[in-house]
C-alpha cells in the first residue's frame, strides 16, 4: 500500500488547512492521521474506518479538526480549523487493519505516507 499526503503549508493562528491522503489500496482499512513535532514522539490525531464509518479524535483536536473520506477516490481528508501554534508539526497519514481499540497507536500502522509540514504562526 502506498500513501501520498498533501496539503500542508504555512497558516496564521486561527486559520484553516485541508490535508489529503490518497492510498493505492483503501477498502477494509483504518486510515489515521498522526503528527510529529521536532523532538517529540509521533502523536495520534484522528482515525477513520474506510468501510462502514466511524472515527476517533484526539482530545486536543476535537471540535476543530474533521476527518472525511471519499471511497471512490481512495482518499481521506483532514480539515483543520482554528489552528493553533501547538498544531505545528509534520503530519503523516497511515493505514492499518488493527482492531479499533488500537487505532491511536502508531506502532500498529503498517504503511505511512511521506509527511506534510503544517506550520501555524502568529
Amino acid at each position: 500500500v502506498q500513501l501520498q499526503a498533501s496539503g500542508g503549508g504555512l497558516v496564521q493562528i486561527g486559520g484553516s488547512l485541508r490535508l489529503s491522503c490518497k492510498a493505492t489500496e483503501f477498502a477494509g482499512r483504518t486510515m489515521g492521521w498522526f503528527r510529529q513535532a521536532p523532538g517529540k514522539e509521533r502523536e495520534f490525531v484522528v482515525a477513520i474506518r474506510t468501510s462502514g464509518g466511524g472515527s476517533k479524535y484526539a482530545d486536543s483536536v476535537k471540535g476543530r479538526f474533521t476527518i472525511s473520506k471519499d471511497n471512490a477516490k481512495n482518499t481521506v481528508y483532514l480539515q483543520m480549523n482554528s489552528l493553533k501554534p501547538e498544531d505545528t508539526a509534520v503530519y503523516y497519514c497511515g493505514a492499518t487493519r488493527v482492531v479499533w481499540s488500537s487505532v491511536s497507536d502508531p506502532s500498529k500502522y503498517y504503511y505511512w505516507g511521506q509527511g506534510t509540514q503544517v506550520t501555524v504562526s502568529s
